[in-house]
């Protein structure tokens, strides 16, 4: 048994000092070389999980980005033109010397940015930066309307439930064209918005353009500080019927909603109407909190698909309250993002009817990259599929059955879709089959276009 350990020890010995040597780094960098190549990966992966475990929707727990050394070693363009380019500018660009070099950066990233020809990736200076992060937490100062800005126009792109810009009467798809007087169309959005923004119990007056409208209409409007009221929930007056509206997917938002459902509940609500229209989405974790409450434990919600295939994710719900109301969801052109996973997860699982018009068609997710000065590139990283694994990204969402608004809803106040959506829910309350109710609710439809279409012939007939 000893014989082969002393023969092993013998040609030790035997060895000079300057083999030992070369041996020993040999071992060792073999030894090196093992823990390079199993232990380090492992660590990579257990982190990109928590990463996971942690991550929102369009806002995922935000990544700070690698030093600059470390990006020069992995960035793959060659550079060299924009370099001849900037030479050029420097040299010749007569005001060159009155620019700051903040602001050259950023614009060079903007356009970076830009250049990918996808609206969702953004990026965001110092200021930007610091209103884009109030809307999720709800604290800001202003009249509560989402704008966009073209080559042309500043318009409403949505309306913040309870806002000033609700009380005065604007809408989405309002064009601005002055604030105060000034004319926006020249402005870039992030002027355009600061012109109409601006302190609690301020006024600005808008002169808009509205669709359908020859005459410029002027609104004056109260600013106030925005406490977005993600949620709000009622019994409506005179019927069984609980009605909740949601306005953003924020922070707070999946709490208020689970403590409405159980007031709505103990009110002893029958059916429910949950309100999505112009809401344009937020955090991934609060469409899935909500699903919760009616999705099936270990259901899937919603999928992500990313670049690299094996970090694709699907988040499964994680236990509803047991109880199956019935439910309509009420969806328009500007419900996005996660409030389409919302509506589109209820849809597959023939848990509500959807009401309404097409929705949005968000079906991208981003991410927040924070930057060393403050700054964030806000970039797409995924695509996002219900749980029938439908894309809906630039198509939307159709509802169960459309309700559109006539030109005379506005001038009166009068919320059809809303209106609609009561009598669909209280045949499903009675049916208790979905299908059933759309084809009853559709065939009814259809006798009441023809009567209608008949009496209008016979009238032109006289």
């Amino acid at each position: 048994m000893f014989c082969p350990i002393l023969s092993f020890l013998n040609k030790i010995m035997s060895i000079s000092r300057k083999n030992v040597f070369i041996y020993l780094v040999c071992f060792l960098s073999f030894l090196f070389w093992i823990i390079i190549n199993t232990l380090f990966p492992l660590r990579i992966f257990e982190e990109r999980a928590q990463y996971f475990m942690d991550s929102k929707f369009w806002i995922k727990t935000p990544i700070v980005t690698q030093k600059n050394q470390d990006l020069k070693k992995t960035t793959p363009l060659n550079l060299d033109l924009f370099y001849e380019a900037y030479k050029q500018a420097s040299e010749n660009y007569y005001g060159f010397d009155t620019l700051s070099e903040k602001d050259l950066v950023s614009g060079m990233i903007k356009g970076f940015v830009d250049s990918f020809w996808d609206k969702h990736s953004e990026y965001f200076n110092i200021d930007e930066t610091k209103k884009f992060n109030e809307v999720l937490s709800g604290d800001f100062e202003g009249i509560g309307a989402v704008i966009e800005k073209n080559d042309f126009w500043v318009v409403i792109e949505r309306i913040i439930a309870g806002s000033p810009a609700k009380e005065a009467g604007l809408i989405s798809g309002d064009i601005i064209t002055k604030a105060n007087n000034e004319e926006l169309k020249d402005l870039s959005l992030t002027d355009a918005v600061s012109k109409i923004r601006g302190k609690a119990d301020t006024t600005v007056s808008l002169e808009v353009i509205r669709a359908g409208q020859k005459e410029i209409m002027t609104k004056v409007v109260t600013r106030k500080k925005i406490d977005i009221p993600s949620v709000d929930g009622k019994m409506i007056d005179g019927t069984s019927i609980g009605y909740i509206a949601l306005s953003i997917f924020g922070e707070k938002t999946a709490d208020d909603f689970n403590k409405t459902l159980t007031d709505l509940e103990n009110q002893k609500a029958t059916g429910l109407i949950i309100d999505l229209r112009d809401n344009g989405g937020g955090y991934l974790e609060t469409a899935v909190s909500i699903l919760s409450n009616f999705v099936e434990k270990d259901k899937v919600l919603v999928t992500t698909k990313e670049k690299n295939p094996f970090l694709n994710r699907s988040y499964f719900s994680y236990g509803n309250t047991g109880k199956s109301l019935p439910i309509v969801v009420l969806i328009n052109e500007n419900s996005a993002s996660a409030s389409e996973i919302t509506a589109g997860a209820l849809k597959d699982y023939n848990l509500a009817i959807l009401v309404g018009q097409k929705s949005y068609g968000k079906g991208s997710v981003q991410q927040p990259f924070n930057l060393s000065d403050g700054s964030e590139m806000k970039i797409t990283v995924a695509k996002w599929y219900t749980p029938k694994d439908y894309g809906i990204d630039k198509i939307g969402i159709n509802p169960d059955i459309e309700v559109k608004f006539e030109p005379e809803d506005y001038d009166k106040k009068y919320d059809r879709q809303l209106e609609e959506a009561k009598k669909i829910l209280f045949q499903f309350i009675k049916t208790g089959d979905k299908q059933k109710t759309v084809d009853g609710y559709l065939k009814n439809k259809e006798v009441l276009l023809k009567k209608s279409s008949e009496t209008a012939s016979g009238s032109l007939g006289k």
